[in-house]
């Protein structure tokens, strides 16, 4: 199609929070620690395009390792993502205190070259409580937050967090109705609320400003209580039609990247977060080829 702008692919530090000392519980150490600056190079050996660097990983937000940062990220010419809000972001519309955390970090973006903020609503936790009183907050704090972005050149793009289905994704964005605000596409977070990522996209293609492209199978012996029912699996290998979702934001124009993620990995492929995000990368630039 003329016109449309070619698809490329990155890789989420998330990938890879063992190594940063996020171990969940009952799952193993790793055999060696990352910086963040590790992780940059991990990442330009796997010849991507780009990255999204989760805020919780970052050492400080002081001015001159930020300097550091954006000097390395432009010696790799990434495109990048500033990742806020894990775990559990503005809490629902239910932490003031996040909020103007957030609205700091939107400058921070700024300071290492990013032009988007991903940015976490909500997660799991609040997911069954009222999603109405919780959508009304966060479009008030949103709208505010949108004349921050604004005036530093920065787009948010909120993600599905395992908490708001697509409608309530789009009804947010319609809400804030402004052009430095659109969505983070989790491919399997929704599968986690058992909706459909295909579905979803279509809704959604037009607003989304990064991705986290997460692949997930049904895992055994887990709780049905437990946000990681479904766990993580190489891209192209469980219950998401990753090429479809590439095609239908290929067709919409997405300018961003594929970025891999990965958290709780499936008992099937063991704990070698490295390899599957490999994997994922191979697999992405094989769809893209193919839809090319």
């Amino acid at each position: 199609m003329q016109g449309v702008v070619k698809v490329k692919v990155g890789i989420d530090s998330y990938s890879y929070h063992r190594y940063f000392g996020e171990i969940y519980p009952g799952t193993p150490a790793p055999e060696k620690q990352w910086t963040l600056e590790d992780f940059l190079r991990r990442a330009k050996e796997l010849d991507v395009d780009g990255v999204s660097l989760e805020t919780c990983f970052f050492p400080g937000y002081d001015q001159a390792y930020m300097r550091e940062i954006k000097a390395m990220l432009d010696e790799y010419d990434f495109e990048r993502v500033y990742a806020w809000g894990h775990p559990g972001g503005l809490e629902a519309g239910a932490n003031e205190e996040k909020f103007r955390e957030m609205l700091e970090h939107i400058e921070f973006a700024g300071m290492i070259g990013a032009d988007v903020i991903r940015v976490v609503a909500s997660n799991f936790e609040y997911h069954f409580h009222p999603h109405g009183p919780q959508l009304k907050i966060l479009s008030k704090w949103f709208k505010e937050a949108v004349k921050r972005a604004e005036n530093c050149g920065v787009r948010i793009a909120v993600e599905n967090h395992i908490d708001y289905n697509s409608e309530e994704i789009l009804s947010l964005v319609e809400c804030v109705d402004s052009p430095y605000f659109g969505v983070t596409f989790d491919t399997g977070n929704f599968v986690r609320i058992l909706e459909d990522p295909v579905e979803a996209i279509k809704k959604l293609a037009k607003y989304t400003f990064a991705t986290h492209i997460k692949d997930l199978k049904f895992q055994q012996g887990v709780s049905i209580k437990d946000w990681f029912l479904f766990s993580c699996t190489p891209a192209g290998t469980g219950l998401v039609d990753c090429q479809q979702i590439v095609q239908i934001l290929s067709d919409n124009n997405y300018r961003g990247f594929l970025a891999v993620e990965t958290d709780f990995m499936h008992s099937d492929f063991g704990w070698n977060e490295d390899a599957a995000v490999e994997l994922s990368v191979k697999e992405l630039k094989r769809i893209i080829k193919a839809i090319a």
